[in-house]
């Protein structure tokens, strides 16, 4: 029988200590404070500032970390639509799961996009979650894009959250609008992809 490795207390405790401080960072970010303080997320971590900054070099550094744990609470809250449905289904849930998943990850994509222009890493995690999302469209709609790049880009660009908080924000839509309006700019895209083949 083997026996499982041996975890080092310390390094376990690091790794707590680590996590609490990023849980800490996301919490603040979904309360609403999209600038939180190094001296607010170690108190609410319940660790010192010393501790805080033993784990993380700076700012941009914790923030790339929380980058990562939103894009895998992202992938495990995915659930893939099976490309063999009917294309209505498809479209439907393809909506609908955007839509959670957006509504999911608003707040931090709120604070990200003040740090954005300056953060290598944030750019770095906004590329895989657009890489995420043409991903989920090549494998929902994989007969309908076929090859075309045109299409995937207009697919992609009105999946991502700037276009969903241009709906939730800037108009004031409630989320069941905002699911309507992109179930129907998904419909409008794929039906003119065969009205332009059948000219």
């Amino acid at each position: 029988m083997t026996t499982p490795p041996r975890v080092d207390g310390r390094t376990a405790r690091s790794e707590r200590t680590r996590n609490a401080i990023v849980d800490a960072h996301l919490q603040l970010i979904r309360e609403g404070d999209l600038r939180p303080t190094a001296d607010r997320i170690a108190k609410l971590a319940g660790v010192s500032l010393r501790a805080l900054w033993s784990h993380f070099a700076d700012m941009e550094a914790l923030m790339t970390a929380s980058g990562q744990r939103v894009l895998e609470q992202r992938d495990a809250s995915y659930q893939p639509v099976p490309a063999d449905l009917p294309l209505a289904e498809r479209i439907e849930a393809y909506s609908r799961q955007r839509a959670r998943l957006l509504e999911e990850i608003s707040p931090n994509a709120r604070a990200s996009a003040l740090k954005e222009p300056f953060s290598t890493g944030l750019q770095h995690y906004r590329k895989l979650h657009s890489n995420r999302v043409r991903d989920e469209l090549l494998h929902t709609f994989p007969a309908e894009i076929d090859g075309d790049d045109e299409l995937l880009n207009a697919l992609t660009s009105i999946s991502q959250w700037p276009t969903w908080a241009t709906w939730r924000e800037a108009m004031d839509l409630p989320v069941e609008a905002a699911q309507a309006a992109l179930h129907r700019s998904v419909s409008a895209l794929l039906a003119g992809r065969y009205a332009d083949e059948s000219r």
